[in-house]
């Protein structure tokens, strides 16, 4: 049987890593209970994949790791006992129950994430939010990105979906997952050379509200969030 659980990464705690994070939840499990199943041989780990591991000094308030349970539990206790061993910084937002399908585990099937980027130092010019759709409307948007062997200057227009201004910043879409995925940084540095804003002289915080998954069929891209993936897990305690 497995689970997904979705969480929240925010405060201090945006700065730590995503070995530090999976340690965290590796003891969050055993402190609240939860009936996680590990592998076998003679160094057995708890099985636990997450979505889409979130850059340092981002915060988040849809971040996902998938485990394998030894039994049923139920989804509301188990929210309940994980909050209670949580440390400021962390919080847990559901516990659902997803298919038993390898093919349909978070790290799998993710295919975007929805971000908001807010100002920390330096300006934009004052028209900057008419300048969102113009910036959008560019047939190719090229920009040097960095890989694990070389840096290449690649067309990330295609990656983002969605570039708009909101309230408090930029909300943007963009491509995430193992097939494609575009940092909101990357976006907003092409951004900032669009408005000939030097770089260097202006900082973003970067939030990732939600990640996705594509439920089209290959023609038009139709996204469902990584918790609607999943169902409620019943049982009268955990």
């Amino acid at each position: 049987m497995k689970a997904r659980i979705k969480f929240r990464k925010y405060g201090a705690l945006r700065f730590i890593g995503h070995l530090d994070v999976m340690r965290f939840f590796q003891k969050a499990m055993r402190r609240a209970g939860i009936p996680i199943a590990f592998t076998g041989g003679y160094s057995p780990h708890m099985i636990m994949s997450f979505a889409s591991p979130l850059g340092i000094g981002l915060s988040s308030d849809g971040e996902y790791f998938d485990i394998e349970l030894k039994e049923a539990v139920s989804g509301k206790e188990a929210v309940k006992r994980l909050n209670k061993v949580m440390v400021e910084g962390m919080e847990i937002i559901s516990f659902r129950q997803i298919p038993e399908e390898k093919k349909l585990t978070g790290m799998a099937i993710v295919a975007a994430a929805d971000y908001l980027t807010t100002l920390k130092r330096g300006s934009l010019p004052e028209n900057w939010r008419e300048k969102t759709s113009v910036f959008l409307k560019q047939p190719e948007i090229r920009i040097e990105k960095q890989t694990k062997r070389s840096v290449n200057e690649v067309d990330i227009r295609p990656m983002i979906y969605k570039f708009e201004p909101s309230k408090s910043g930029i909300y943007m879409q963009l491509a995430a997952g193992s097939v494609q995925n575009l940092k909101p940084e990357l976006v907003m540095e092409a951004f900032c050379r669009f408005l000939s804003v030097e770089w260097k002289s202006v900082d973003f915080h970067h939030h990732r509200l939600e990640m996705y998954a594509d439920v089209g069929q290959g023609i038009e891209r139709e996204l469902k969030s990584l918790e609607d993936m999943g169902w409620e897990m019943e049982k009268d305690t955990v």
